[in-house]
Formats: C-alpha cells, structure tokens, sequence
C-alpha cells in the first residue's frame, strides 16, 4: 500500500487520532500519530469528505511522544491506545477535545470548573473484559487484526486482577444463536469472551464467561460466575462499603469510583436534609448514596438493569431511599431538587433529558464518558432552559482516549 508523508495538525479527534489534510484537502484521522509530528500513513478507509490511517514511521517525533512502556502495547495489543502519548499530556488532550466537541455540536464555550484530575496510570483497574486465545488464555484484541495478545503483565491491571488473568483457561463451549440485525464489520457477541473482576476491599475475585465460553481452570478462590448463579465482590468508597454484582456496571476501580462520587457531590453543591435527590441511571447506587448519605437527604434511584438495582437496593437500605428498577422514559418522575444523571455513552437524549426536566430540580449534574454525546445533551438541556455552570473532566482510564465529564447546570 502506497505511503503518504503528512504533517499533522495540532490537536487530537474524540477517538483518540492525530488530525491531518491529504492532498486533496479532506481531513485525515491518523491512528498513532500525535499533534504536530511529520508521519509516514498508509489509508485504511476513504471517504468522500475524510479518510482514516494509520502511521507506519514518524520522522519528526512530537515532544510528548514516548516508547509505550508495556512490551504488549509496543507488540499490538489494542487494550491501551495512548501508551505512546507521555500521562502528564494525556489529560490536557482530553480537556481540548471536550472543549472542541462543545464547539462544533453544542455551538457554545465549555464552563470553567476545577482543574481536570487523573487517576494514578498504573494498575487502576479492577474490571477486564478480554477475549480467548486459542490456548484458551484471556487475551486482549490486536489492534489491526483479528488475532490476540494473551499478556503475562498488565500495566493497568490490578495485581489481584492480573493474577486472575494469567490463572485462567477457558475453552470453546455451544455459542449462544446469532442475534438478529448484526451489522457488518460488528464484533460477534457470540464470540467466547471472559470478565475477570476483583474487589480490592472485600478481596473477591470474579470470572465472568460469555459467548460459550466455558472454564477449566481457574484459582481456587476465584468465583465462576454462571448464568444462573451470582457472585458478589465489594468496594470501599466514599466511606461506605459497595456490593456490586458480577454482571453490574461499576467504575473502572475504587479509585476511580471514590474520585468520580467525590467530583459528583461537589458539583450537586449543599443538600439540605429536607431536599430530594434523583439519580438517573444509578447502577448499583454509588453517585447519589454517597452524595445523600453526607447530606442525609431523600434519595430516588433509577436502575434499568434488575442485578444493578437489586445492589443498588441493598447499597442503599440504611438510607431514606427508593429504588425504580425500570427504563427512566417509563419511570413516573417526581419533584426533585437535584437530579444526578450518568446514562450509557449515548446520553441522555430528548427522553432523558425530557426525565430530567420532568422533575423541576433547579440543579443538574450529568456525568458523559463521551465528549460528543456530552455536548449533545449539553445542547438538549440548554433548550429545556438549563445552562451549563461548571465543568470537571476526569481522566479514569489512563494510557487511552477514554474520560468521565461531569458538568453542573442551573435553571433559573
């Protein structure tokens, strides 16, 4: 394939690629490049108005630019997308693509706020969702192929989750049937897979097969979690201790969770006892317990997934709370003073927000881990007459393009 030399503008997209200008004028994603580097690409997907590429050679390295220090990273492993941009710069790149998602969607200047944090960039992960090599090993994704990197160390990963992945082996088991409407190009969800989950505080560790997948091996104390069984694990956070699920979301660990849950509450601002607090997509309760458990304040918690609100519920009973297990467009919103929402990389959208709005809180505090689907739903709650107070980015998943926004917004 033909090699183009390109210099490459100065910032980064949302996916995580260096921007250019082919020839012709069209803009360029170049995955592996870094803002203002001369780089050598090849085109792997032409549009009429953009193409995407990836850099073969950089001839004028970028002063951010570092050796990945994971020998997987440098091999293709796909797990860890930044490990060549230095961390000290990982988290301004993201500030500047929030702030350009705003700009060109929401057509409108992100808030100020606190200055943007990072969790420590070295085993911070409590949670992998990996695939299965043919050795049956838990492997992370190659970056440009269908192939797999089975690590023997993880830089992200916890050392009781890092045991766990190289304890484990699984074989092929009957896949479940090929849903409906798969789209091409899609990852088959039929594919085996493997959750390997721990609990720093409670010392749980949890696998977690899917797609057929089948165990064979696995630590004595490691705990299968099947289809009709239920495990467990618990985190500390906020100071109080969390049950969640082997199947229900939780943050990328308890260092995440208790920096997010603290970020959250200061942008919910004073609760009085006598006031109702809403959280919208609540998981297993953690954002609005401990914001309510610190003002001693009514709590509505709203939950579609049954694991996540049945935690929720049990996370929340010392409390003066009522769990919704349902979809927030069926839930019946009622008044609220403050209404946390952390939906799905989708956002909130016209129903949610219409949820939101429902409920007369003059404060919202809406948690994005998407910078576009953030200043959509920035837009949407700017329309519904709430403006946007402050802004906090948080930087959860180090050596990727991956973030937590969280903004406050006012209604008059």
């Amino acid at each position: 394939m033909d090699q183009l030399t390109l210099q490459l503008g100065d910032r980064v997209a949302a996916g995580g690629d260096a921007l250019g200008r082919l020839p012709d004028g069209r803009v360029v994603f170049c995955e592996g490049g870094l803002p203002g580097e001369t780089v050598r690409i090849e085109l792997v997907a032409q549009r009429r108005d953009f193409a995407r590429a990836r850099v073969v050679a950089v001839d004028g390295p970028s002063p951010e630019r570092v050796v990945a220090p994971c020998p997987h990273a440098r091999a293709g492993c796909g797990g860890c997308q930044w490990q060549h941009l230095a961390v000290d710069a990982q988290l301004r790149h993201k500030v500047e693509v929030v702030a350009d998602s705003w700009r060109r969607l929401a057509r409108m200047e992100p808030p100020g706020g606190p200055p943007p944090r990072q969790v420590d960039p070295g085993g911070y992960r409590t949670t992998l969702r990996l695939a299965v090599d043919g050795d049956g090993r838990p492997a992370y994704r190659h970056r440009h192929s269908n192939g797999t990197v089975a690590p023997d160390h993880c830089l992200v990963a916890h050392p009781l989750l890092e045991e766990l992945i190289s304890g484990v082996r699984l074989r092929p088991g009957r896949p479940p049937e090929r849903p409906a409407g798969r789209g091409r190009g899609q990852r088959d969800p039929r594919a085996p897979e493997i959750g390997l989950r721990v609990g720093v505080a409670g010392g749980e560790r949890l696998v977690v097969p899917s797609g057929g997948a089948v165990v064979v091996e696995a630590p004595v104390d490691a705990v299968v979690v099947g289809p009709k069984t239920e495990a467990h694990l618990h985190e500390d956070v906020g100071g109080r201790r969390w049950q969640v699920g082997g199947r229900s979301f939780f943050q990328s660990g308890p260092q995440a969770a208790g920096l997010l849950a603290e970020t959250v509450s200061a942008a919910a601002g004073p609760l009085a006892a006598s006031d109702t607090l809403v959280d919208l997509y609540a998981g297993v309760g953690l954002l609005g317990g401990v914001a309510a458990a610190r003002a001693g304040c009514r709590l509505v918690a709203v939950e579609s997934s049954p694991g996540a609100a049945a935690d929720a519920a049990a996370n929340l009973a010392d409390l003066d709370a009522e769990v919704f297990a349902g979809e927030v467009e069926v839930w019946e919103p009622v008044p609220a003073d403050v209404v946390i929402a952390d939906p799905a990389r989708s956002g909130l959208g016209r129903a949610g927000v219409a949820a939101v709005a429902s409920t007369g809180a003059g404060r919202v505090v809406l948690v994005s881990c998407d910078p576009a689907s953030c200043a959509r739903d920035a837009a949407l709650l700017r329309d519904a007459g709430y403006g946007a107070t402050s802004m906090a980015i948080l930087d959860l998943f180090p050596h990727t393009f991956h973030m937590e926004v969280v903004t406050a917004f006012e209604r008059p």
